[in-house]
């Protein structure tokens, strides 16, 4: 069965709008869960939520053609932002680490990021597909993006977790550090992509 551009870019918007209500809500879930335990974890995740809102913007301005950054520059757009969750959970890392940092427990923040993980993951696939088939390169590193999300969720749940079953304070910090050096690779990628143009 053959797809036209016109239901692929009406397919692609639609993962954006999901991507872009889901993270709306979850920086109001993510801010009170983090609140309430004190937890680094969940509030570096809510703050990843708003640069996914803006790489989710960006996409969104470039497939319905309004303010439009032209792909290279949409591009490198995405990749700072991906510098921007790897600088902000070192930095949270750090400090957690080197004051011993130990939130509460956090039911309302495993059962957010459990579900962002499979929801992340979903629509990471979603515009991946919708990207390659319409060839289009900011919707294809924008997928990434997502994927970092739901990798990130993956992490804070696992860290969220840890520290609630078996007190691991250090856990979320930890895994943090791992997300970063996954993103700071994607900053690479993407601007080398973005160089390529």
């Amino acid at each position: 069965m053959i797809v036209d551009d016109t239901a692929l870019i009406r397919r692609g918007l639609r993962a954006e709008y999901v991507t872009l209500s889901w993270n709306v809500v979850g920086i109001v879930v993510l801010a009170v869960s983090a609140l309430s335990s004190r937890s680094v974890a969940l509030g570096g995740f809510g703050l990843d939520s708003l640069i996914e809102i803006g790489a989710s913007t960006v996409v969104v301005w470039e497939l319905t053609g309004r303010h439009a950054l032209g792909q290279v520059r949409a591009q490198r757009v995405i990749a700072g932002l991906f510098l921007l969750i790897a600088i902000y959970l070192t930095a949270q890392g750090i400090w957690a680490l080197a004051v011993h940092h130990a939130p509460r427990p956090s039911g309302l923040g495993i059962i957010w990021t459990g579900a962002t993980v499979i929801a992340m993951f979903w629509l990471a696939s979603v515009k991946a597909s919708t990207g390659r088939a319409l060839e289009h390169p900011v919707l294809i590193t924008e997928s990434r993006v997502t994927q970092v999300d739901g990798l990130l969720a993956l992490a804070v749940f696992l860290g969220v977790g840890a520290n609630g079953l078996w007190h691991w304070w250090w856990a979320d910090a930890v895994a943090g550090f791992v997300i970063a050096g996954y993103a700071l690779n994607e900053v690479r990628h993407a601007w080398r992509h973005a160089s390529e143009e």
